[in-house]
């Protein structure tokens, strides 16, 4: 990925409520078994967060895995299985819903091939993801005034694309 790092812009809500307002209408059945959702992008830059949605949208990357103190840091929630987030890219436009259909808290040594792999970055190896996460949560961490340790629990998160119909699984 990119050594570029450019800030995201603010997160289009007004876009993602519409997208949201879309999807709700042609899926009443699964909006109502779960109707929360949250509004974020992949990565901590314009560059990362346009890669990593690229990979969703061209289908190579199903799976995303974040630190449970980042999640704690940004005052939500984690995920629950069946919920909904809508991903915007590095402009803070929404691009895709998806909709989590796994989670597990871990450590980073609980990672495996077949996670690496779903997530479909870079060459989708186990040993590529411990590498270029460590990196990214040393970087995200030290800018919130953390340290990132191989203790840290993290969330494993698979997803399916179910919105705009064109990209949906």
């Amino acid at each position: 990925m990119s050594t570029d790092r450019t800030p995201p812009a603010a997160l289009d809500t007004a876009a993602a409520t519409a997208m949201w307002a879309q999807y709700s209408a042609a899926r009443p059945d699964v909006v109502r078994s779960s109707p929360e959702y949250t509004i974020d992008r992949f990565g901590d830059s314009v560059e990362l967060s346009d890669a990593l949605l690229g990979l969703v949208v061209h289908g190579s990357k199903r799976a995303t895995a974040d630190l449970v103190d980042e999640f704690a840091a940004r005052g939500e929630e984690l995920p629950r299985l069946g919920s909904h987030w809508i991903a915007c890219d590095g402009s803070g436009v929404p691009r895709v819903v998806l909709r989590s259909v796994e989670l597990r808290v871990g450590t980073i040594s609980s990672a495996d091939e077949a996670f690496a792999r779903d997530e479909g970055e870079d060459d989708r190896t186990l040993a590529s993801w411990l590498t270029e996460h460590r990196r990214y949560w040393t970087r995200t961490c030290a800018a919130r005034g953390a340290t990132f340790t191989d203790t840290d629990e993290i969330v494993f998160e698979r997803f399916r694309v179910v919105w705009p119909p064109e990209l949906a699984d």
